[in-house]
């Protein structure tokens, strides 16, 4: 079994030396993802609500480009820079992981890529 590397135009090209994902079998191994516009590559303008909203779509949108959504998210990782943001990120998250609530790590961190306030990363697994 050979790993597959997942590469979509509808999340932002990878910033570095990573893929947006790795298809190992039945997992898939989410890099993370930050609040930039796909097609500009520039953070999104707008509140945490926003970039909460972008950071998850992208994410969404590098599960559906591996045949995965987010029901098939087992376990996420946030990260954020202030934890005052938590209540306003778990309004958000809610709305993408209602039913299949995986298991999931918030850490507060000094700083993200481009100055964004939010990453997000996930395992997923079919069958």
């Amino acid at each position: 079994m050979s790993d597959k590397h997942v590469l979509t135009a509808d999340a932002p090209a990878p910033i570095g030396p990573y893929s947006q994902a790795i298809r190992s079998g039945k997992w898939l191994f989410c890099s993370g993802q930050i609040p930039l516009d796909p097609k500009s590559g520039g953070v999104v303008e707008g509140d945490m609500e926003a970039q909460t909203e972008r950071t998850l779509e992208n994410l969404g949108a590098v599960l559906r480009a591996a045949d995965y959504d987010f029901t098939n998210v087992i376990k996420t990782t946030i990260f954020l820079i202030d934890m005052n943001d938590f209540a306003v990120v778990n309004t958000v998250y809610a709305k993408y992981f209602d039913e299949s609530k995986p298991a999931r790590s918030t850490v507060a961190v000094a700083a993200l890529p481009r100055g964004v306030r939010i990453e997000i990363e996930a395992i997923a697994r079919k069958g």
